[in-house]
């Protein structure tokens, strides 16, 4: 079975050697996605919400790299550093979810190693065999 590489423009993906996304058949898995642009930069320091919103933009784009969209998503997982940041986590994942409603895990973690990140998300996707 084919296995396809979506590559991260994380600063952090040479030293640790990751991907953003890897497809094997119709299995696409996103990795921990931060709240990172193009240039390694955070988005929205201090803003849970807009975090969010980075972190989905990063994974939409990855899946699409993979021949997939965020309809295909079955599966988030959802990395705090605060919990009590859930409610505007929460609307921003609603923002792209709302309809497809995959299933979904909510984790508070010590940290991350760029201590600006609020948090971070991982996707998993399959595609219809169609």
């Amino acid at each position: 079975m084919a296995r396809t590489l979506v590559p991260s423009t994380s600063p952090y993906a040479s030293v640790f050697g990751f991907s953003r996304a890897v497809r094997v058949g119709n299995f696409i898995s996103v990795g921990g996605t931060a709240p990172m642009d193009a240039d390694g930069k955070t988005v929205g320091i201090g803003d849970p919400a807009a975090q969010t919103r980075q972190c989905l933009e990063t994974i939409k784009w990855a899946l699409e790299q993979a021949g997939a969209s965020l309809n295909d998503v079955v599966r988030t997982r959802m990395l705090f550093t605060r919990i009590e940041d859930w409610k505007p986590v929460a609307q921003g994942r609603g923002e792209y979810f709302k309809d497809i409603r995959p299933v979904d895990t909510v984790v508070e973690v010590k940290g991350f190693v760029n201590k600006e990140l609020l948090l971070e998300v991982e996707v998993d996707a399959v595609l219809s065999d169609d």
